[in-house]
């Protein structure tokens, strides 16, 4: 199903759906007391149906969830296109991998009735709904059957209703990094009160650290580095560079591919192999990129990483990764790969990746970011991102290959 279809679906027939909910439960559960989290709950459901990177965002948040509650079975619900990296990072069992298909009306509505059985059957405890104003997702928290209701509220903020039933809301903040905010979640499921909003909350710092982990042996990722210098001969003499140029479902996020073959050749010239990645949607944008760099040192790497498993042993071989916002920098930070993330339509004030060897590249303009939970993600630059724009490529090639130099030396020290 198209992404507008959705938004329009979401907008229009969601707001109806809570607002009958709402009302619902405002008449049937008048005068019943507030629904508390067991001392020991037994199912927690969450729900992501965002992009996959912000999966890995949502890691400190998971192990918050372990550390609180160890004895609960996590359930996670999300866009069956995402869950290869639940499974990847282990972050539960497969019984408790719930999905919904969203490519037709039809899967998606029939995946809508059958999880909601499974999960009233289970037995769901509470639920933290990790989507910001998205009502198929407070929906899905209600169809969930689960008491406690943990979720974002808008406030008094006009035009993003998505009922009130959501009876453990913490008010959603565009100030604080959504790591921190996930966090923040966990804590509300152990507030005793509902609404109004609790305002105690515990102090969080910035999540230093993802706290999910892929593990890989030596020999396995020898073996792919291997394969690597055999299909592309050219990176056993020079460390690989990894640039990733495509904008995803947002091609506003995306820095110029003038730039990116820019940069391009100048790590070329400095002796460095560069590797465009991407899937195989963006091999097109690969091979323009590539006739500009006009060098047998530039390969077209999309498609060549079959999983995102893979992908994270490709980062393992390779020394840099210069990428627009989006699952890559996200994905680089379970490996001791350094990366550069472009941000302009968003902002890495709030969806920076975690970690220490992440540099966020953002300009700062006025407009910038354009993308919100307020905007529903739709900017009104018209596909002109001068936030990205604006962003020349040599400051670029100068920090990358300090960057660089910087990681040989300490390699060879």
């Amino acid at each position: 199903m198209k992404l507008q279809t959705q938004r329009f679906i979401d907008r229009w027939l969601g707001q109806l759906l809570c607002a009958l909910v709402s009302l619902w439960l405002r008449l049937t559960r008048l005068g019943h007391p507030q629904a508390h989290m067991p001392q020991q709950p037994r199912h927690i459901l969450v729900i992501l149906l965002s992009e996959m990177g912000s999966i890995v965002l949502a890691g400190p948040m998971f192990a918050a969830l372990r550390r609180s509650y160890p004895t609960a079975k996590i359930h996670i619900l999300q866009l069956r296109k995402n869950q290869e990296v639940t499974r990847l990072l282990q972050l539960t069992t497969p019984d408790c991998m719930h999905s919904l298909d969203d490519r037709s009306g039809f899967s998606l509505l029939a995946d809508i009735l059958e999880v909601s059985r499974t999960l009233r059957r289970l037995g769901m405890d509470a639920v933290l709904d990790c989507e910001l104003f998205s009502r198929i997702s407070a929906l899905m928290a209600f169809a969930s059957g689960a008491p406690v209701r943990v979720g974002f509220t808008a406030h008094t903020q006009e035009g993003l209703y998505r009922g009130s039933f959501i009876n453990h809301a913490i008010p959603y903040n565009p100030y604080q990094h959504i790591s921190k905010q996930f966090l923040s979640l966990v804590d509300a499921l152990g507030i005793k009160e509902g609404m109004p909003r609790h305002k105690a909350a515990p102090l969080h710092a910035m999540p230093e650290k993802t706290e999910l982990s892929v593990a890989f042996t030596a020999g396995e990722l020898q073996t792919y580095r291997q394969q690597l210098h055999t299909d592309h001969p050219v990176t056993v003499e020079r460390p690989l560079v990894l640039l990733y140029a495509g904008g995803g479902i947002l091609p506003q996020r995306a820095w110029p591919a003038a730039h990116y073959a820019h940069v391009a050749r100048g790590l070329s010239a400095a002796g460095y192999a560069v590797g465009l990645i991407g899937l195989k949607d963006d091999a097109a944008l690969a091979r323009e990129l590539m006739a500009q760099v006009a060098s047998p040192a530039c390969l077209d790497l999309t498609g060549y990483t079959r999983s995102i498993r893979e992908l994270l042993m490709l980062f393992h071989a390779s020394a840099l990764l210069l990428t627009n916002d989006g699952g890559p920098g996200h994905f680089a930070t379970l490996t001791p790969i350094q990366t550069m993330v472009f941000f302009g339509p968003e902002t890495g004030r709030l969806y920076g990746p975690l970690g220490p060897r992440n540099t966020v590249l953002e300009l700062g303009l006025a407009c910038s970011p354009c993308l919100s939970a307020y905007n529903h993600r739709l900017s009104f630059c018209d596909g002109d991102n001068q936030c990205l724009k604006r962003i020349a490529p040599d400051p670029v090639l100068a920090q990358a290959l300090n960057l660089l130099r910087v990681q040989a030396r300490v390699a060879t020290a």
